[in-house]
């Protein structure tokens, strides 16, 4: 682990202009710090004509922490190689990367400031029509041709073994499948809903599911997945849309990337019931949200599966009654580790502003209580729902 901070903004500068190849000789160039998550640094440098690039830095310890919450700073090499392999299939769908510098621990990548922070867009109530097929193409074809339906025995086992992240994914396995769980000090729970916290925390058949569900999380590398596939790491337009901030990246369940989309569009439903705005917008909004998880869906499996047709190497898993049995599988996965994405981001440390932007403390927490239930119901009832369009009635009477 290295101190490998910039000092300055002329360090930054210099960093850019020397290894980014897009600003012209004797180019005036400024930056600003822009990153607003919770871990690594994240800079916009850019010229007097317009040309900007993003620099990610990433320190030994987490950013809004400190040196008392080490982290391997070897997450910065799994993003950069991360969107590469992406880029090698959606290349349309992920920043470009200039350069990785190994010794500053930093990235410089194309600057996508013209697409805007998807959870900031769904709060806005903004209508992405090209949202459902862009993020089904992404999931499809990056897990799709990190597996084993794809790749031969040695290249998937060399991959596996150049994405073992297990700080980041220790971070993952406490805040997805224990914290919200039990009485954790890190948790951050409305005080209105503490009386649903504590049965969920004596609830034995859903932290059984949970357990199974964490199991398949540790032990199941099907793919390279994204690994933190929030709406904060989508950025979106009416034009394009753009996958970004894979440092979570390892090989493993697929459902999981699948879920995350999935939870965090219906957390937006849930939200969108409480937030400020016309009520008859508001429900519109939650009509286009639902059109959208069912898009999102059929336009994975569709993907997925035509691929499965197509390119599966291996005559033993090139089977159409294979096909089916493995989409159904990845269905119910998805809408179980949905499930816990929607219960973490309720009562675990990192909230969402789907939720919290409801100023009322009671109406927030009437939202809270749906996804609480929803998100109970779907881990719990995984394998029965058979379709996405009946997951979609399910949350549309509930």
């Amino acid at each position: 682990m290295t101190d490998c901070k910039f000092a300055n903004d002329a360090e930054v500068i210099d960093f850019a202009r020397t290894h980014s190849g897009v600003f012209q000789a004797g180019a005036n160039l400024g930056v600003e710090e822009i990153g607003d998550g919770n871990i690594n640094f994240v800079y916009r440098v850019y010229a007097d004509d317009g040309t900007s690039v993003i620099i990610k830095q990433a320190l030994h310890y987490i950013r809004i922490i400190g040196e008392g919450w080490p982290l391997s700073q070897d997450r910065i090499r799994i993003e950069a190689e991360a969107l590469q392999q992406e880029a090698l299939y959606c290349p349309d769908l992920v920043p470009r990367v200039y350069h990785f510098d190994a010794a500053r621990s930093a990235i410089v990548m194309e600057d996508i400031g013209a697409h805007e922070n998807l959870r900031h867009a769904l709060i806005a109530r903004t209508h992405l029509p090209l949202l459902a097929e862009h993020l089904g193409r992404f999931a499809a074809d990056t897990l799709f041709h990190t597996s084993d339906l794809y790749l031969d025995a040695h290249r998937k086992k060399e991959l596996v073994g150049r994405f073992i992240n297990p700080d980041l994914c220790k971070i993952t396995e406490d805040l997805f499948f224990w914290d919200p769980y039990c009485d954790h000090e890190r948790n951050n729970i409305n005080p209105l809903l503490w009386d649903e916290a504590e049965a969920l925390w004596q609830d034995a058949p859903l932290k059984l599911e949970v357990a199974r569900l964490k199991h398949r999380f540790l032990t199941c590398a099907q793919a390279l997945l994204h690994g933190d596939l929030h709406s904060g790491s989508v950025f979106a337009c009416a034009e394009g849309t753009k996958v970004i901030d894979p440092e979570f990246a390892y090989f493993g369940p697929m459902g999981f990337d699948v879920g995350s989309v999935l939870g965090n569009l219906l957390l937006n439903v849930a939200g969108q019931a409480e937030l400020p705005g016309d009520a008859a917008e508001r429900a519109a909004y939650q009509a286009w949200l639902l059109e959208t998880i069912a898009g999102f869906w059929n336009t994975f499996a569709g993907r997925f599966g035509a691929l499965m047709e197509e390119k599966t190497q291996d005559p033993s898993l090139d089977l159409a009654l294979y096909r089916d049995a493995f989409l159904a599988e990845l269905l119910a996965d998805s809408i179980g580790y949905a499930g816990t994405e929607m219960i973490r981001r309720t009562l675990g440390l990192a909230h969402v502003a789907d939720l919290d932007a409801i100023e009322d403390p009671q109406r927030r927490a009437l939202a809270e209580s749906r996804v609480l239930h929803l998100g109970r119901a779907m881990i719990m009832q995984r394998g029965e729902f058979g379709s996405i369009e009946t997951l979609v009635a399910f949350v549309r009477d509930h």
